[in-house]
């Protein structure tokens, strides 16, 4: 038999500050709990890095090309730069790199390689696979198409002048980013660095590995928060365990230097429910205190001093997945300097009568490609099998939606890497 011994001192003071009263109402809106992470934080401060150092995170102004793309006319294929008309006399090998002194006069050519600029008096480029070399000189295969003006000659400025905007601020900057950002004359880019995260994964009743025994649940947050994270445009984030107490994880947050702070579990009222009481102890204010939607209603937001957020994410896994689209994403998209993403719609397969008590509701569905969203089964607050197979999440508002309706539509950000099936 087990039995349970009396509180001590300190952890009778932190039952006490666990036990708090649930917000009447259910919390925060739903809408409004989205508005207010995303205006909460104030944009990160940009920096001025190498190309190879700002990969991975997003323009904090315009990309604009400093030059001609290309800057002078030249040559699309190796082969013949050719004037006036065959036979042309070779009169010159160019190869890339290098620029030919003179202009070409008719009946002349220079052979030429890819990327080389074109000499003056240039008519058009023959590939090499369709010429042919005699002692009299050069000659098309097809005179008809071969040598037509300007055939295989990239303008200059034919990409993009100079001044051109290439990319508007926000663009995440990926390889194909810093290539073009090099053709078009930057040696470093001014970029908003990645949000920095620190997860705190609660709960004495987690097992982090195998099947879990009797009184035992498997930690189903912590595998699944660097793809989350990722998808959001933040950090790889540092994953740490902390034991239910109220001293470890307010130290932990008063010593925390990332931007932004998460912890799992621990947001609702119980003895062991600390994530309050810390911020408190930490310094922090408590901004968004549980939102009135289901799943996710005790979810969190608070500020850190130091300009630090914390979102206290439900421990439930399909709950905290809401609280992530619900707070982290919109946070995150502040910090970035992002507005909030556009709206996207689905046409409900089925009705889904409305709840007012739950206020909003999030139901993992298949949205096939007309905009047909079936909402699937195993939605509860503890399950991560619906949205595991899901392409998005619908939101019922508190009147429901009849079969038919057009409703928001939240698609799950990496829906883009996944096969129909």
């Amino acid at each position: 038999m087990t039995t349970i011994q009396a509180p001590t001192t300190d952890s009778a003071q932190n039952f006490q500050l666990a036990r708090r009263p649930r917000r009447p109402g259910g919390g925060m809106s739903w809408a409004d709990a989205r508005i207010t992470a995303g205006a909460a934080p104030t944009s990160l401060t940009a920096r001025r890095l190498p190309l190879q150092a700002a990969s991975g995170c997003l323009l904090a102004s315009d990309l604009v090309a400093l030059t001609n793309l290309p800057v002078a006319d030249s040559s699309a294929m190796d082969g013949w730069a050719v004037a006036g008309s065959p036979p042309w006399r070779v009169v010159a090998d160019l190869p890339a790199g290098q620029v030919m002194g003179h202009r070409l006069a008719d009946g002349q050519c220079v052979r030429i390689a890819t990327g080389a600029v074109v000499p003056e008096g240039t008519d058009a480029v023959l590939p090499v696979e369709r010429s042919l070399l005699h002692e009299t000189g050069v000659r098309p295969t097809d005179t008809d198409t071969d040598a037509a003006p300007r055939t295989h000659i990239r303008l200059a400025g034919e990409e993009a002048r100079r001044g051109d905007v290439l990319l508007p601020a926000g663009t995440i900057v990926t390889p194909p980013v810093l290539g073009l950002a090099a053709a078009a004359g930057h040696d470093t880019l001014p970029v908003i660095p990645p949000a920095t995260v620190d997860v705190f994964v609660l709960g004495d009743e987690l097992s982090f590995s195998g099947v879990p025994s009797p009184g035992r649940t498997r930690d189903a947050l912590g595998p699944q928060l660097p793809a989350w994270l990722g998808s959001f445009g933040a950090a790889p984030p540092s994953i740490a365990r902390l034991p239910d107490h109220l001293r470890d994880l307010t130290a932990a947050l008063a010593t925390s230097a990332a931007n932004l702070i998460i912890t799992t579990g621990g947001t609702s009222v119980g003895p062991r429910d600390h994530v309050h009481a810390a911020v408190e102890q930490a310094g922090g204010r408590v901004v968004v205190d549980g939102v009135h939607v289901k799943p996710g209603h005790p979810m969190l937001l608070a500020a850190l001093p130091g300009d630090r957020w914390l979102v206290g994410l439900p421990g439930n896994p399909f709950a905290a997945c809401a609280a992530l689209i619900t707070l982290v994403r919109p946070l995150l998209e502040g910090l970035h300097g992002l507005g909030p993403a556009a709206t996207v719609t689905a046409t409900l397969a089925t009705a889904e009568p409305g709840r007012p008590g739950d206020g909003h509701r999030l139901l993992p569905v298949r949205r096939d490609p007309n905009g047909l969203a079936t909402v699937l089964p195993s939605c509860g607050a503890a399950m991560l099998r619906g949205l595991a197979q899901a392409t998005g999440l619908v939101v019922i508002t508190p009147p429901g939606a009849a079969a038919g309706d057009e409703v928001e539509y939240l698609p799950l950000p990496w829906q883009q890497l996944t096969r129909a099936i």
